[in-house]
């Protein structure tokens, strides 16, 4: 027996479209990294109300766990005071929740795991499909930050080396030529060091979609150096987990 599919439409590209005007135009932007599953409603409001004074750009919104229900409830709690995009970056494409505005879909191109190449998606996409959640393709990446994380752990995937910068561009490379709409490149929450800026800068300068960095970021320094290096979003939670009053340093540094 087969099954039955529907889908909503969506408003496709709205999120995207703001993602490439920001490569266009050379421009950059912040996002705050949350984490659902080690929060609570009185901290996630006040987590938003700081990122509205900060006027952060993105909450980016995931984890290797993810409970739906929990995560849910988290975004509820964060709209109810800001009307900051929420982005879905999930530990497997089938972490869905509604209430949210965006997916990040992604492949991890950077491993050989075929369930995180292919697998998971398939399984997801009927539940995908019918979500009324922007769709975005996103190669993801995971680069060596000097110590084993969660998203190895959990993906089964070796990083790219921190100085094999030419693999990492080949990689986005791949990435772009089979479609992805936006590259994401990670060293894992608690890294203890970030993308180099020569990687950052290799990859950016020779692909024509979005770049997202991630992971390792705990300084203004370090995020304008990664907006100069050529990355599109920057991206930090574990920094702010531990000091939330850095949100505000830490956007400024990215204008």
């Amino acid at each position: 027996m087969g099954c039955i599919i529907t889908f909503t439409m969506q408003n496709k590209l709205e999120i995207l479209s703001q993602f490439q005007t920001l490569k266009q135009e050379n421009k950059h932007a912040f996002s705050v990294l949350i984490d659902p599953d080690d929060t609570n409603k009185k901290h996630i409001q006040i987590l938003a109300e700081k990122c509205e004074l900060a006027q952060v750009e993105f909450v980016f919104m995931g984890g290797s766990i993810m409970l739906s229900q929990q995560v849910e409830e988290v975004i509820a709690a964060f709209k109810e005071v800001s009307n900051i995009p929420i982005v879905l970056f999930p530990g497997s494409p089938s972490q869905i929740a509604n209430n949210a505005d965006a997916l990040l879909y992604l492949s991890v191109i950077s491993g050989r795991n075929p369930e995180l190449l292919i697998g998971q998606h398939v399984v997801s996409a009927p539940q995908v499909k019918s979500s009324n959640l922007e769709i975005i393709p996103t190669g993801y990446m995971i680069i060596d930050g000097g110590k084993a994380t969660t998203v190895s752990y959990m993906s089964h995937s070796f990083p790219i080396p921190k100085d094999k910068k030419d693999l990492a561009l080949c990689t986005a490379w791949a990435g772009e030529m089979q479609g992805k709409q936006v590259i994401y490149m990670d060293s894992g929450s608690g890294a203890e060091y970030p993308i180099s800026k020569e990687m950052i800068n290799k990859v950016s300068s020779n692909i024509a979609i979005p770049l997202i960095v991630g992971g390792g970021i705990k300084t203004p320094e370090k995020v304008k150096e990664n907006c100069e290096a050529g990355a599109q979003i920057i991206v930090v939670g574990d920094a702010i987990e531990k000091d939330i009053s850095l949100i505000k340093e830490l956007k400024d540094a990215c204008l």
